[in-house]
């Protein structure tokens, strides 16, 4: 849930339609492995991390793919266990004996402005003291979505999870809530300091704001010249939580992403994928990698 939270902006440009007038939404990849008499597919499909209510269902094609498919992979099931998240958000999230607030590691003149956040969402500051700076930094990224009017709790993954539990069907994920949180968590106390410092400069300049209308419109519209853009622009953002999102977030996860859709592929003979759309696109994407090693990679949208 921590790698890309984007807003939705709902008719912000054009949109690609599906046989019946359902908009097509994010990038849907068809991935095939051939050996000998047996095929199996993958259908790899992008997604973001909140939504709104309007978004749903998805267009024939993939809901297709889901009905028929033996499995659904995913980054994390944001509805499997909740001791487990519970546990990665203590371990890399919360000071530990006592440590904080993440306001003390802040420059002087950051912490009225951290103030003026925390009241406009409505967030008491004694909830928020035992977390690190990474974690509170997310926590005003959630909030300012939220006043938007989008929701963590309609994310395409929840709605994912939600229709393969109706149907019975196996979930597996890629990879785990702790390996995500480790990643923030290998920030030192002055990086973490940095990322903070620099998404409240992003709220306040309403640059967070823009960026996410962007990535938005992109989304929604299944727009592949603006979702490659994005990706140009951040790997190319040279500050610090821009290259965080490209190197680490991204760069280092895309691979064992795309390792785990091999695996995956090889057992199964249908399956559905659905990562972040953020990992779709640009250089070194989970789509390129995959024809490195090969497979047949055929983009649907």
């Amino acid at each position: 849930m921590f790698c890309c939270l984007f807003v939705f902006t709902a008719g912000l440009a054009p949109r690609a339609m599906a046989a019946d007038g359902i908009p097509n939404r994010g990038a849907l990849f068809r991935i095939e492995q051939q050996a000998g008499e047996v095929r199996n597919v993958t259908w790899l499909f992008g997604t973001i991390h909140v939504g709104a209510k309007h978004f749903y269902p998805l267009e024939p094609r993939i809901t297709a793919a889901l009905d028929q498919a033996s499995v659904l992979a995913l980054e994390v099931d944001p509805l499997g266990s909740q001791e487990d998240i519970a546990r990665a958000v203590r371990e890399y999230g919360m000071y530990q004996n006592g440590r904080g607030p993440a306001a003390a590691e802040l420059p002087a003149s950051y912490r009225p402005r951290l103030d003026r956040l925390l009241r406009q969402y409505d967030v008491p500051p004694p909830s928020v003291a035992p977390m690190k700076p990474w974690m509170l930094a997310s926590l005003l990224t959630v909030r300012e979505f939220e006043r938007q009017g989008y929701q963590t709790e309609l994310a395409v993954e929840v709605w994912l999870s939600k229709g393969a539990r109706a149907r019975k069907q196996k979930i597996v994920e890629l990879e785990s809530v702790h390996s995500q949180m480790s990643l923030f968590g290998r920030m030192s106390t002055a990086d973490q300091a940095l990322f903070l410092q620099e998404t409240i400069d992003a709220i306040d300049g309403s640059e967070q704001a823009g960026d996410a209308r962007a990535i938005a419109s992109a989304w929604a519209s299944a727009d592949q010249a603006a979702l490659d853009g994005i990706a140009d622009k951040t790997a190319t953002d040279d500050t610090f939580s821009g290259r965080f999102v490209s190197r680490v977030l991204l760069d280092e996860r895309n691979p064992l992403l795309a390792d785990g859709i091999v695996k995956l592929l090889a057992r199964e003979k249908l399956s559905v994928a659905a990562i972040g759309v953020l990992h779709l696109v640009g250089k070194n994407s989970v789509p390129e990698l995959l024809r490195r090693k090969g497979l047949r990679v055929e983009r649907v949208y």
